[in-house]
């Protein structure tokens, strides 16, 4: 990748951030209510005039785009301001919450991977069998299964009916044993429907690089089985299903939000639902923009992990 190209990715993601905060703080903007009517009805003593002074001392008497055009101000400036739910700086509420969200999906992520590259070889490698047929039943199921859904279900086996693991995921309180247990329901949730999209990609590319004219020359010559499989067709299969795998991630962040929800995890999904709910503008923007970033990361580490993997890929100009 030259230098321009790079500039211009780069120019292409600060546009993306920057119509993400645009948008986001509308919708926000055009809820009903606002956080001093909030603090109105928690306040009962607090009068129309004490709530007109307040709008004016944080600038909600303003319009919504003034308003925007101040907090831009401030971001670019390195203040993203303060979280009115918690009265702390947006950095501090922000940092443990999204360390914990990197660690469900990056649980989530490598049991899906060390699930689908066994299973989505093996289904390619005998097309039609009992276990491609069991393998595809069960991509079925999960793809078509909500997140909320799935979860519900687990809560309701597992930790309602069996009692053997927690229902709620809490990172911070119990002994090493208890928060790792209380993992497992929410990182099964998250990974099962990425799981189902990535063995039937990696089994579509598996069963196109099998077919290649390479590869019969590679099983004429006497090469073992494993080393077509794994040496020859996997390595051309690869660079696709990475694609996906790194493309997917976007889908694989909003199933968090809904996961973290349900399981009442102390992440970035349970914060931006309660800094939305609660009209924390700072709270939302900053959130929002954290996973837009990380979206706009993952692609571009899908095109250079492409790149990697095919060295028949440039992104170079062509003259």
């Amino acid at each position: 990748m030259t230098a321009s190209q790079l500039f211009g990715r780069l120019f292409q993601a600060l546009l993306t951030l920057l119509a993400v905060s645009f948008l986001v703080y509308i919708l926000i903007g055009l809820m009903p209510g606002d956080p001093i009517d909030l603090m109105a009805a928690g306040n009962p003593h607090m009068t129309p005039e004490d709530a007109a002074r307040l709008r004016a001392l944080y600038g909600l008497d303003q319009p919504l785009l003034t308003r925007y055009g101040r907090w831009l101000f401030s971001a670019l400036s390195g203040d993203l301001g303060y979280s009115r739910l918690y009265n702390l700086p947006v950095l501090e509420v922000i940092g443990p919450r999204a360390a914990h969200t990197l660690l469900l999906l990056g649980a989530a992520l490598f049991l899906t991977v060390a699930l689908a590259l066994p299973m989505g070889v093996h289904a390619a490698r005998f097309p039609g069998g009992r276990a491609d047929r069991f393998i595809n039943i069960f991509c079925l199921a999960g793809i078509s299964m909500p997140h909320f859904w799935l979860g519900l279900l687990l809560i309701c086996l597992f930790a309602v009916t069996l009692g053997w693991l927690p229902a709620a995921a809490t990172l911070s309180e119990g002994t090493l044993t208890h928060q790792i247990q209380s993992l497992i329901l929410p990182v099964v949730t998250l990974a099962v429907s990425g799981l189902a999209v990535y063995v039937r990609h990696l089994r579509a590319a598996m069963l196109d690089a099998l077919r290649a004219d390479h590869i019969r020359t590679a099983r004429a010559k006497g090469c073992a089985e494993s080393r077509v499989v794994w040496g020859h067709a996997f390595r051309n299969a690869l660079p696709p299903a990475v694609t996906i795998f790194m493309l997917d991630l976007g889908t694989l962040i909003g199933g968090a939000i809904t996961v973290e929800t349900i399981f009442g995890f102390p992440g970035m999904g349970k914060l931006m639902f309660d800094a939305i709910m609660g009209n924390d503008y700072n709270l939302a923007l900053t959130g929002f923009l954290m996973l837009t970033f990380f979206v706009l990361a993952a692609n571009f580490a899908a095109d250079a992990i492409y790149a990697l993997l095919d060295p028949r890929v440039s992104y170079a100009e062509k003259k």
